[in-house]
């Protein structure tokens, strides 16, 4: 049975999934077999697995980080927000219904078996299991029947290394406050605390790390830095959807939705030299893209309104008139459409018109689809021409059916089935599958493409291979853990000897 240690946190968005890559990544250098793990995930940003089962994105990055295939045993619960009060829930890759929060938190511990199935099933397999947890152990209106912070630890008997945020400030406050809320055996657990985020001189923190482990009693096993690099990130609190403002050789721009969703469909095209890829939110920010992307989300009737009644959709209607090219993908691909409709009540109920840009319509079905995808672009003309015959591969998850109208071209062909996916213009490009953008060759196209368009040679720059440059990336960040984590107190607390 593995080993098992648990990353938590005194607030979200604190660094907790990117130390638990970190660590995979660590122990897989170090000869281990070691594997990921979260009970419960709240995100948007999923990820649909060979057997066409959903799971959090976050634990795929730590997958690639620990060297192994993404399961769904490494994430057994993942919870998409619908609204500002319910979630559909996913168990065990798949869609078990939706819930609000509080009819959510009633049932939740009918999902231990559930849960302890997939851990149990992990930690046979592995050497060593990091578990993630979610938010903080110290929200004392959540901690009965948890299932993902400390409760979760108590289950796997997991040891906990506990982490503050100090470039939101306040961290003194975050690790001994969260310490100090915490009842005595969940203390007990605790066997060391990791400031996350550092910039600048750690002789200077020295004197605050003395008072957190008087106060605490328990070490500070590490002052981590901030470390910047491009992995794929858990959700829209990403500080990348925040993202650079300043425009590049190529200026691509992502409309940010409120209920945006796989966000990391784009992440390719930050890794190419003179593209900027920025997230805009209102007309202000848009400017004069070369391209304009519109990315999938949880529900994209109100997203699409939200789009029209802060002007943005106006403003990227006028920009196509001028030339400019759009590619949808998923949600972002429907809205572009002449009609979509939700008779079921399946998002929001009703119709509304799209932004008539491609002649399809888009029913909402109660049924999701969920399976991965290969296939390649159609012969197509216009801006994009030189990727027809270019593959991919990727997922569907949608629930939605686009039909296309009397004269629409189908963008892509799947395979095996030869299913046609998608419907393209000479300037509007839309398609079901998220991470159609993951192979070089299909970036590399598109951006050589929007230099031509405005005379700039873009050939050298798209040179790059993104599995090497991913492996590159969990590199650095084991590199940089190893600097400033003792991982010999790590691997005590582990009980493994290095």
């Amino acid at each position: 049975m593995a080993k098992a240690i648990m990353i938590q946190g005194t607030m979200s968005n604190v660094g907790k999934s990117l130390l638990t890559a970190g660590l995979c990544r660590i122990f897989k250098q170090d000869g281990y077999k070691v594997a990921p793990f979260k009970s419960q995930n709240m995100a948007l940003n999923s990820f649909i697995t060979d057997e066409g089962l959903e799971m959090g994105r976050a634990q795929v990055m730590q997958a690639e980080a620990a060297g192994i295939k993404p399961s769904v045993l490494m994430n057994p619960i993942l919870l998409k927000p619908t609204n500002d009060v319910g979630s559909q829930v996913i168990v065990n890759g798949e869609v078990l219904g939706t819930m609000s929060a509080r009819d959510y938190f009633a049932y939740k511990s009918e999902l231990i078996p559930d849960i302890m199935k997939a851990y149990n099933t992990l930690a046979a397999e592995n050497d060593i299991v990091v578990i993630e947890g979610a938010g903080s152990p110290a929200e004392v209106n959540l901690k009965k029947d948890d299932i993902v912070n400390m409760g979760m630890a108590k289950m796997a008997n997991a040891p906990v290394l506990l982490v503050g945020d100090i470039d939101r400030g306040g961290v003194f406050a975050q690790l001994i406050g969260t310490v100090d809320l915490l009842d005595e055996d969940e203390k007990a657990l605790v066997k060391g605390l990791i400031i996350n985020k550092f910039r600048g001189d750690k002789t200077i923190l020295d004197p605050g790390i003395k008072i957190i482990e008087d106060k605490t009693d328990i070490p500070v096993v590490g002052v981590t830095p901030y470390v910047h690099i491009q992995v794929d990130d858990e959700d829209s609190l990403s500080s990348r959807l925040d993202g650079k403002q300043e425009v590049e050789l190529i200026d691509i721009a992502v409309i940010r939705v409120p209920r945006i969703s796989n966000f990391t469909d784009f992440n390719p095209f930050e890794m190419v030299d003179g593209v900027s890829l920025r997230y805009v939110k209102h007309v202000g920010e848009l400017g004069n893209p070369d391209m304009i992307i519109l990315p999938g989300t949880k529900n994209t009737m109100e997203d699409l309104l939200w789009m029209r009644q802060n002007g943005l959709e106006a403003a990227i209607l006028k920009l196509v008139k001028a030339g400019t090219p759009v590619f949808g993908i998923c949600g972002g691909y429907q809205m572009l459409g002449e009609t979509l409709s939700d008779p079921n009540g399946v998002e929001s109920g009703g119709e509304i018109r799209g932004m008539g840009l491609l002649p399809m319509d888009t029913v909402f079905a109660g049924d999701k689809t969920r399976t991965r995808v290969t296939g390649t672009f159609n012969q197509v003309n216009g801006v994009f021409a030189n990727l027809s015959g270019v593959a991919f591969e990727g997922y569907e998850i949608h629930m939605g059916v686009s039909t296309r109208r009397e004269g629409g071209k189908a963008l892509t062909q799947l395979e095996p089935t030869g299913t046609a996916d998608g419907t393209w213009t000479d300037q509007i490009f839309g398609s079901y599958v998220h991470g159609i953008f993951d192979k070089e060759q299909v970036v590399k196209e598109i951006v050589i493409a929007l230099g031509n368009k405005k005379g700039i040679d873009m050939t050298s720059a798209t040179a790059f291979d993104i599995d090497t440059f991913k492996e590159t990336q969990y590199d650095i960040l084991a590199e940089e853990m190893r600097k400033h984590l003792d991982m010999e107190k790590i691997y005590q607390i582990l009980g493994l000897e290095r």
